[in-house]
């Protein structure tokens, strides 16, 4: 006897609206990373091409003061672009590139990494010279070697780029070494100079501030540079920095020293003496 076929049952619908909806992951859109340059030149100027143009202007492009392309051509545009950010940023205004344009425009190397700072002094410690040394002096195999390509024979050698300086005798022994101050601008010219002038007090060129044991080894068209201890101001007789800011490019021109360093340096650095800069 056939069997009935079994029974199907329809399933119950489905209220969709009650069902909540997967949820969607997120996704992660990679930051873009723009490539930050940086000068290798130390000034730029419109005889000036290559790489670091392209640089300088990719940052006046930012910046908003320069509308046409990086070119790498430092042409009439760049110089007008220059020049407005100096005058908008209350810099020196003459359509050049140099430390505190290129500072300006973040596209000035890192200088902190240069500057070697060594352990301060014991007590009553002194250099080769029986002269007491600084906060930021040291002597002897203490001291950090020399730059290469810095002389031979008794000699004084600037390191602008690590803002120290050394005290070399005949022997080439380091007698002393310490960090200044140096100029802001590009105004300390690489080279071979010699000592030409020494003045017990002097006073700064726009009357502001006066200092003691200048030792003047470039001259300029307007004045002079050399290493002196820190200036005070004429107003007051406040100090323009303290000696921990030694290390730090603070000046206009000159090489600010601990006072301790100026008493050596205007002993050790006569009339004739050669001054290295690097």
């Amino acid at each position: 006897m056939p069997s009935n076929p079994p029974t199907t049952v329809a399933p119950a619908p489905i209220d969709v609206s009650t069902i909540a909806p997967a949820p969607i992951a997120a996704t992660t859109v990679p930051e873009l990373v723009v490539k930050k340059c940086v000068l290798t030149a130390k000034t730029l100027s419109s005889t000036s091409r290559g790489k670091d143009v392209i640089c300088l202007q990719k940052a006046l492009i930012a910046a908003g003061f320069l509308t046409s392309k990086a070119t790498g051509f430092y042409g009439p545009a760049t110089f007008g672009a220059v020049q407005k950010l100096q005058e908008s940023r209350e810099l020196f205004v003459d359509g050049k590139v140099g430390r505190e344009t290129a500072l300006s425009l973040d596209v000035w190397p890192a200088e902190v990494s240069l500057v070697v700072r060594t352990m301060p002094p014991a007590p009553n410690a002194v250099d080769l010279m029986g002269f007491a040394l600084s906060s930021v002096a040291t002597s002897g195999p203490d001291a950090p070697s020399l730059p290469a390509q810095s002389g031979k024979g008794r000699r004084v050698v600037y390191s602008r780029a690590g803002q120290r300086v050394w005290a070399v005798n005949a022997k080439n022994v380091i007698v002393r070494s310490w960090l200044v101050s140096g100029s802001r601008y590009e105004n300390e010219l690489p080279g071979t100079y010699k000592v030409y002038s020494r003045s017990e007090k002097a006073t700064a060129v726009n009357g502001k501030s006066y200092f003691s044991k200048m030792v003047r080894w470039l001259r300029t068209k307007n004045n002079a540079i050399g290493f002196h201890a820190l200036p005070l101001h004429t107003a007051d007789d406040s100090a323009y920095q303290t000696e921990e800011q030694l290390g730090l490019r603070l000046s206009d021109g000159c090489q600010r020293q601990a006072n301790l360093d100026a008493d050596f340096m205007w002993e050790f650095a006569v009339t004739g003496t050669p001054v290295i800069v690097l």
